[in-house]
């Protein structure tokens, strides 16, 4: 990963002097910024591998400034926040961010995240090689990042089409809470697996009931699966 460009928005100004060194001493090159207006600025005008990103920021929230990035760019986004609730890393990662660690964190929990997230992006990209996927009325493009039921559009947030797509890559096959944590957000949320029920839900919502079509299936006790008939 070395050189890889990193943009740190948070304005704890310790916190930051303090990831800053870290990366820079692992070989990243670090871009520290503490208002989260000057930060979206300074995105829109490099270009970055990377963003670390603090949840409350003075100018523009963290929440904000990933949803502004989203529409523009799928650049790996890690969430960096002092909140620790189930909705709160809801909010976080509905937004638009790969990934969300709580302060305070050991700085190699920091790396490996980063890590993690970059390979996830890499395999992404891979996937992206394979243009359409569909089961029954429902298309994925993968390459457009559009998902249509009966060619009508859906609009998903980028982890909703990351969980979809991951089902229908693997339709017919049961996957496990622990098994879509691990792929869909590249690490595991021990004992928080409820973060996926949430996300079944607004799928569910946007498709399963929008077009009463049942697409999405649950195995009580095990996990979900897409079913093509």
């Amino acid at each position: 990963m070395e050189g890889k460009k990193i943009l740190l928005i948070e304005d704890e100004v310790k916190l930051a002097r303090f990831v800053e060194l870290e990366l820079k001493y692992e070989g990243y090159q670090v871009t520290v910024i503490h208002d989260g207006r000057e930060g979206l600025e300074t995105f829109s005008n490099e270009k970055f591998d990377m963003i670390l990103l603090d949840l409350m920021l003075p100018g523009l929230s963290g929440i904000e400034i990933c949803r502004r990035i989203r529409k523009v760019s799928d650049v790996p986004i890690i969430m960096l926040t002092a909140k620790d609730e189930v909705m709160d890393k809801v909010a976080g990662l509905d937004s638009g961010a790969d990934d969300y660690l709580t302060k305070p964190f050991a700085i190699e929990e920091l790396l490996a995240r980063m890590r993690v997230a970059f390979k996830h992006c890499s395999n992404q990209q891979n996937d992206s090689k394979k243009k359409l996927l569909q089961v029954n009325h429902l298309c994925i493009d993968i390459e457009k990042r559009m998902v249509t039921v009966n060619d009508i559009e859906v609009e998903l947030t980028k982890k909703e089409f990351e969980l979809l797509l991951y089902l229908v890559q693997n339709k017919n096959i049961v996957l496990t809470r622990e098994q879509i944590l691990n792929q869909v957000w590249g690490y595991s949320y021990i004992g928080e697996t409820n973060v996926v029920d949430v996300y079944i839900r607004y799928l569910r919502s946007k498709i399963d009931e929008t077009f009463d079509e049942k697409f999405i299936h649950t195995i009580r006790g095990v996990g979900y699966y897409v079913k093509e008939e």
